[in-house]
């Protein structure tokens, strides 16, 4: 079979009762035109934000939400486990109108199995495969996320899928376990991806660089930020993932991840100058407001737009499960910079600097520097905070060193072996 991304035949003819795509920046790309509409991963972040009560969530908001789940997904299962998780009734839905969903669907979902069983009988595999796409879709937009997954490995079994089809396959199963919050199920789906387009030499640069954005989101969800802002750096000038997530958030995920762990002279060049970047600024204005202001040492305007960034990191599903780490690398780095530029300061120049107290400053810098991320020391008798760089070349010798000890015990027990 060629490698054209998934579309069926019934997708067309339904395409008006499908809401459109919103294009919020990044490149066109063949294969993220065809991706499924659903989960809709936009929607999964109302819905994450109704679960942690983010900023800005009223009743209104989350009778928007059931309402969607109601009207347009129809999904009884999504519709009564947000129920449970909240806590709430809602009463769009009665149990009877749920039970009449549920008939409705099994009954279609049949009529689709006997789709797929005329095609093998009659057609070819091509249109099996289409079948199988129209059932896996169904169920990922209206039925439960067993059912969708299920649905999915039984088009990945088809015997003579190509590599770039069950890449797409893939992906769009680690969409519907991420949508339901099954981040190792979510992550399994997108490293079987990456074998099939490395090792299998399966997949088209489109895939891969659509790939690479999802593999970044996933370290993202595993806290390894550095492998995760390395990946999505790549991917800023072709983005285009817009069914994983919109180009404005991407492109917070990206200034953030990449904040913590490039050099000071690329913060300029990749983000504060980078053309991409500044064509979403007026989306994005408070994450760029940070890092304009810690490039420009206004540290006090720096702590303000920490507090702008909060909500933010709050409200999103991909950086809310780490945010205390977020926000107190985000302090750590603030911290460090200003030390580097000092032998030794006192702690109310500090605190002056910051636009905070004393006691503010005395407290972080004890506790970073306690956790071994401060190469400092306080001198609280005389106010004053001494900083203690590391010398590099002594530490690159005695990890040459260890390295040195670790390689030739390596080869003596080789050594052993082979003798025996």
């Amino acid at each position: 079979m060629p490698d054209e991304p998934m579309a069926t035949e019934t997708t067309t003819k339904t395409d008006a009762k499908k809401p459109e795509k919103k294009k919020t920046g990044g490149q066109p790309s063949a294969s993220e035109e065809s991706a499924a509409p659903y989960p809709d991963m936009e929607f999964a972040q109302d819905i994450h934000k109704l679960t942690v009560k983010s900023v800005g969530v009223d009743a209104a908001f989350q009778q928007k939400v059931f309402q969607k789940i109601a009207e347009e997904l129809e999904n009884p299962s999504l519709y009564e486990l947000l129920e449970t998780e909240l806590q709430v009734t809602t009463r769009i839905l009665s149990k009877d109108d749920l039970k009449a969903m549920r008939e409705k669907h099994n009954k279609h979902v049949e009529e689709l199995e006997a789709k797929v069983e005329v095609a093998k009988e009659s057609a070819g595999d091509m249109e099996v495969m289409d079948a199988r796409v129209e059932i896996a879709r169904f169920a990922a937009k209206s039925l439960t996320k067993d059912e969708a997954l299920e649905a999915y490995k039984k088009l990945l079994d088809l015997p003579k899928l190509s590599s770039g089809k069950k890449i797409d396959a893939l992906m769009e199963s680690s969409r519907v376990a991420s949508f339901y919050g099954d981040t190792d199920k979510s992550i399994e789906f997108i490293e079987s991806a990456q074998k099939l387009a490395t090792e299998g030499g399966g997949g088209d640069w489109d895939r891969r660089n659509r790939l690479k954005v999802y593999r970044g989101l996933a370290r993202l969800l595993e806290r390894d930020i550095k492998a995760g802002a390395a990946l999505m750096l790549d991917c800023i000038a072709t983005f285009s993932c817009n069914e994983i997530c919109s180009y404005p958030s991407f492109i917070v995920y990206a200034t953030l991840s990449n904040l913590l762990h490039i050099p000071r002279p690329l913060i300029k060049e990749k983000i504060l100058d980078g053309p991409e970047i500044l064509s979403v600024a007026n989306d994005i204005p408070e994450v760029l407001t940070l890092v304009k202001s810690l490039y420009d040492c206004d540290y006090k305007a720096y702590l303000h737009a920490m507090v702008e960034v909060e909500p933010i990191l709050q409200a999103d599903r991909y950086l809310q499960p780490h945010l205390s780490y977020w926000m107190r690398e985000l302090h750590i780095m603030a911290h460090k910079q200003f030390l580097d530029s000092y032998q030794s300061v006192t702690i109310q120049a500090m605190a002056d600097a910051f636009g905070v107290s004393v006691d503010f400053i005395d407290l972080h810098a004890s506790q970073f520097i306690a956790a071994g991320r401060l190469s400092a020391k306080i001198d609280k008798y005389g106010g004053v905070i001494i900083t203690n760089r590391p010398d590099l070349k002594n530490a690159q010798y005695r990890e040459m060193i260890q390295k040195g000890d670790l390689l030739l015990n390596r080869i003596q027990k080789l050594a052993r072996v082979v003798d025996l």
